[in-house]
């Protein structure tokens, strides 16, 4: 498994938790989600099939739009925009060169959106462009390329997830002890797996995500 990100810290830390689980993982950090330097992380890998890609990356920007700064869409659009059209066009390019599998596909490339991927709200205006432009990429890109048999999927995940951040920044262990609120990361991972393994006769475009009881 190869891994980008821009909090080097951070990743090396996921690194180092999925080799604890037994599995083997590198670390790619990036300064930035711009197509330049996306670009240059794929150039990095090793030679060989790459299979599964899963574009995880997005900043949220929450404010009134008359107080939206150019720094704010630049960040937003970025993570969202510049930096899925670089990750798509890597794993694109690397998915065309794979002989079809026994599932009847090339590859699998799985975008992850959000709640704000679908509506907008009085302090999403940045966040939902970016999130809207993102699902329509993905929407395009499966329209595109499941013809050459690539499958690309989007995930919308409505809900708070279980991550180190959202602890901290919540602290509150019921909340944690509680699925039918929050999202668990192995959970989602499972929901990403199922559409790996989806054959081709039956793709899925889009699924949601969300716990019992979100409010939706």
């Amino acid at each position: 498994i190869h891994i980008i990100a821009r909090n080097a810290d951070s990743l090396a830390k996921f690194a180092d938790e999925l080799k604890g689980a037994g599995g083997k993982a590198v670390a790619l950090p990036v300064t930035s989600y711009s197509y330049a330097d996306v670009i240059a992380a794929f150039a990095s890998l090793p030679a060989g099939q790459l299979r599964v890609a899963i574009y995880n990356a997005g900043d949220g920007v929450w404010k009134p739009f008359l107080q939206v700064t150019p720094s704010d869409i630049h960040k937003v659009t970025q993570s969202n925009i510049e930096g899925a059209f670089a990750f798509a066009n890597a794993v694109i390019t690397r998915f065309k060169t794979n002989e079809i599998d026994d599932r009847g596909k090339r590859g699998t490339l799985i975008f992850t959106g959000a709640t704000a991927s679908l509506r907008g709200n009085t302090t999403t205006s940045v966040f939902s462009a970016g999130k809207f432009a993102l699902r329509a990429l993905s929407q395009s890109l499966s329209k595109e390329f499941g013809k050459e048999n690539v499958h690309v999927a989007h995930a919308v995940i409505d809900g708070v997830i279980v991550t180190g951040r959202n602890k901290e920044r919540r602290n509150d262990p019921e909340w944690e002890k509680n699925a039918d609120v929050r999202l668990d990361p192995k959970d989602i991972a499972e929901a990403y797996l199922g559409l790996v393994d989806q054959r081709r006769s039956a793709w899925t475009w889009e699924l949601d995500l969300r716990p019992a009881h979100e409010k939706w």
